[in-house]
């Protein structure tokens, strides 16, 4: 009885939604036409602006993350209905893969025109 009741919760465990690493989720699709019209000052002040909130957002999913690592063990050592307390992906998510689909859009423009902003990679 004991062995079925573990492989049941490892396969509940196997099937759970864990959030996604932020490095793992896909930029959304975000027009470079909100940034045409910028100059080049202008889209540096907005490059920095969506950096800070793309690295308050990826830290919002990491902790997500975290948090549904341990309610994994505690879950399959201690109390297994825990595991559905466990969130995955969801509004950090979406904010994670809308900050790099903006980065990448202020990216493209930047080199249209020249503006010669570095961009550091992560």
């Amino acid at each position: 009885m004991f062995k079925k009741t573990f492989i049941a919760l490892g396969a509940v465990s196997m099937l759970a939604a864990c959030a996604t690493p932020p490095k793992d989720i896909a930029p959304t699709y975000v027009s470079t036409g909100l940034y045409q019209n910028l100059k080049c000052s202008q889209l540096r002040d907005e490059a920095e602006a969506v950096s800070a909130r793309a690295a308050t957002a990826n830290g919002k999913q990491e902790q997500n993350r975290s948090r549904d690592a341990a309610v994994t063990g505690v879950g399959l050592v201690l109390f297994w209905p825990a595991l559905f307390f466990m969130k995955g992906d969801g509004a950090d998510a979406a904010e994670v893969a809308r900050m790099k689909g903006e980065m990448q859009a202020i990216e493209q423009v930047n080199g249209v025109k020249k503006c010669g902003i570095v961009f550091a990679e992560g």
